[in-house]
């Protein structure tokens, strides 16, 4: 069952993990945007931090190389989470009208030139998206948390391969997540 209260507290650090997942730019890397997307107690705090230091030794070239050779040219690195699973068949593109239509029933209107599965976009869509008075929202969600849980896991696996410090982030995404669902009580 997807916890939405504890879901929308750790907002904040779905924006820090949708910039820290696109093309870098200098603006990503300021000195206090990680303690200001990480409220104490975030599960993904020392995962963040992790990653936060490894990047601050690197130049923005430095990082942009990285980012580039990372997920522009290694398919295992794919930042589009239905593809690992389906890679280009009929079912991922029900899969993507699905993710659409969810952005769309929480006021997110999809770029144009982007694919509803992308990470970055993912996790703008739950950090902008206003769900608290919504009673569906933990039945929409499932299936959302389920792609993310699914596709982050393989790409985790690639990035601990690559020994990439994006695997901080990663990490700390899905610790994230796993704090947001709660376990069914036995009946």
């Amino acid at each position: 069952m997807i916890d939405v209260k504890t879901l929308y507290d750790l907002k904040p650090s779905f924006g820090f993990f949708s910039r820290q997942l696109m093309y870098p730019d200098k603006t990503d890397f300021h000195p206090d945007f990680l303690e200001r997307s990480f409220l104490p107690g975030n599960p993904a705090y020392t995962h963040a931090r992790a990653y936060w230091s490894l990047m601050q030794e690197l130049s923005l070239e430095e990082i942009q190389e990285i980012y580039t050779s990372t997920f522009d040219f290694n398919k295992d690195c794919a930042l589009y989470m239905t593809y690992f699973k389906y890679e280009d068949s009929k079912e991922r593109g029900q899969m993507l009208a699905k993710l659409k239509i969810l952005y769309e029933m929480f006021g997110l209107e999809m770029p144009e030139e982007e694919l509803p599965d992308y990470l970055p976009l993912m996790c703008e869509f739950l950090y902008a998206a206003e769900w608290m008075a919504n009673p569906q929202a933990p039945d929409n969600f499932r299936m959302l948390l389920a792609i993310l849980e699914d596709g982050t896991y393989h790409l985790l696996k690639a990035l601990e391969r690559l020994r990439s410090p994006y695997f901080h982030l990663v990490k700390g995404l899905r610790e994230t997540l796993k704090a947001s669902v709660r376990q069914e009580e036995a009946r």
